[in-house]
Formats: structure tokens, sequence, C-alpha cells
């Protein structure tokens, strides 16, 4: 499930003509890309919405393009929608979908352009596809190469919640047999943590935060390991040290999930972030008035090894990525 490998993505990419109007172009690791019309840089994002709760598919579709401009410093402004869906999907669906697209764009203040609806035969579930777009100012660009060595490596929310909540959401009886009923009514309300927008664009503001990345597919094994490859550093963190929702690790006992996988779920909606560590006590007041807590996990290193503590013993970061939301979200115990 999910992204290609970096080697793979890497050989996709080979075929694209460098062009001196794109400032960042397609690369791994990056999840928006930036080109100038005239005098305005543009950030744009696109993402693919696949195997998520219907009753939240609209609202998911607009916050992860949006959330992806937002890690790079940019507002989002404008997007386009394509809503495609198999042989006898009712209009009302696509209908249902739209409204909760519509109300996404209508909170973030966006605009919706363009897009395209269908059913094909070569489909078997919903998919759609966002592209979103905004205005950033040069000064205010993050990338996820920004990082520095001695930055402090920052995450907002517990690793797993997603699939917590998509389980809750998808598969309610398997969820209660693992959370009860009472944290499976609690988890199907926090949808809304999925999304990072409000919280990446006022933590762009701040002067110390270098660079950002969305824990999507592959959680905090992808995006660490893009984030230090991108930034050309090594990093050390301590194991103890990783936010790991109560549900994750439930999900790890219920599934025998290895630690890999455990740190390779995708908790889309969280951000790592590359801090200064002088900005350390800004990022803390600016994440506390969003409900959420800076989690330090370790720093970036002037030296490329990527090692991660355990009870006070060093051992290889994972190198690759094996997330098990799509195997968890299937799965019936």
């Amino acid at each position: 499930m999910g992204k290609l490998s970096p080697e793979s993505l890497k050989k996709l990419l080979r075929c694209i003509k460098v062009d001196s109007r794109v400032i960042v172009p397609p690369m791994a690791g990056y999840d928006s890309g930036v080109h100038w019309i005239d005098d305005k840089w543009l950030v744009v994002s696109t993402d693919p919405c696949i195997g998520v709760p219907e009753k939240w598919f609209g609202w998911l579709l607009i916050h992860y393009a949006a959330s992806d401009v937002a890690l790079f410093g940019a507002k989002p402004q404008f997007c386009t929608i394509n809503l495609l869906g198999p042989p006898g999907t009712k209009p009302q669906t696509f209908q249902r979908i739209m409204r909760q697209a519509c109300g996404a764009t209508e909170d973030l203040n966006m605009a919706i352009v363009s897009g395209h609806t269908g059913t094909y035969e070569g489909l078997s579930t919903l998919l759609g596809v966002c592209t979103v777009y905004g205005v950033v100012e040069r000064d205010k660009l993050k990338t996820p190469g920004n990082a520095r060595p001695d930055d402090l490596i920052v995450c907002t929310k517990p690793l797993g919640l997603e699939i917590a909540v998509n389980l809750a959401l998808m598969n309610k009886a398997l969820a209660e047999r693992l959370f009860g009923a009472k944290r499976t009514r609690q988890l199907s309300r926090l949808v809304v943590l999925q999304s990072c927008v409000k919280e990446a664009l006022a933590l762009a503001d701040v002067n110390g935060v270098h660079a950002m990345h969305d824990l999507t597919e592959g959680g905090l094994v992808a995006s660490l390991n893009e984030m230090a490859e991108a930034s050309k550093l090594g990093f050390k963190i301590e194991f103890e040290k990783i936010p790991v929702s109560p549900e994750a690790k439930k999900l790890a006992e219920a599934f025998e999930l290895s630690e890999r996988q455990l740190l390779s779920m995708s908790s889309t909606g969280t951000i790592l972030a590359a801090v200064n560590p002088q900005a350390k006590g800004e990022v803390e007041a600016i994440l506390k008035n969003f409900g959420l807590e800076a989690c330090c996990l370790g720093s970036f290193t002037k030296e490329q090894k990527r090692t991660l503590l355990k009870g006070g013993r060093a051992e290889a970061f994972p190198e690759r990525a094996e997330d098990p939301y799509e195997r968890i979200l299937s799965a019936a115990l």
C-alpha cells in the first residue's frame, strides 16, 4: 500500500524536463511543488482519497491536499476536484460527497475552480483526487529539505490515531472489541485531527521552524527518512519519546505488528517539524493553543546516520516503511 519506494520514484521522475519557472520540482519526499507566475510563488499539491469513511470522504479529500500546501507555508486558496466511482454509483453518493467537500472549502475560505465526475468500469470503489494551490511569500516558504543540524524533531500528535479513528467509523464492531464502546464513539468524532492546515499555517509564521512534513502513508518511518534525505542530514531520536496512541498499541498487540509497522502507521494530520532549539517555547505555545502537545523526539545531525535510541542503546532507524493501514482496515479478527 502507498507510495513508491524512493528509488522507484526517482526513476519515474527522470523524464520530467527542467523548467526555469518551477522553483520546487517533483522530488521524493516533497508532497508539494512550487512555481512562479509573474511575481507570485504558487504552492501546488495533489492527493488521492480512497478507502476512507464515506461520511467524511469529501472533507478528507479537501484537507489532504490543503494540509500539504499549508505545510509549505502557503494558505490554501483554490482547488480542483475529481470524483470517480464504479458503475452503479448513485448520483446521490456523489452529491453527498460534494456537499462535504463544499463545507470543507468554505471552512478554509477556499474556492473550487473546476473538476470532473464520472463512473468507470476499472474502478471497484470511490476514488477522489484533489489539487490545491495557494500563494506563499518567498521568505515564508518551508520545504522538507530545509532542516538544519541540531534542529529539534518535534511531533504534534500521537501516532496511529488516523487508523484508530477510521476503524471506529468503518468497522465499528471490531473497534468496540479492541477499544470499548465508549472510546469507539469518542474516536468516531476525531476525524478533524486528520487535518493540520490551521496549525501548519501558524507554525509557518515562526522563523525558527525550518521544515515540516505530514505523517501520512508510512507514518514516522517514511516522513522522518524523507526529511533527512531531502535535507542531507542524519538524526538521533529516542523511542521512549515517540508519542504513540493507546489505540495504536492495542492494534499492534491484536495484529502482532512489528516495531517497524507500529512506527509506520499512517498518521495523517500529524506534523513532524524541524525546529531551532531557541524557538521551542514559541512552538509549544502555538500548539497548546490548538490543544496539541509538542513532543520532542530528538534532533537532526550533521552526520548522516539515522539512529534510534531504545532503552539507552543505539540501533539503526528503520530504512523502509511498512504501513499496516490497509491490513487493519480490511481485517476481521
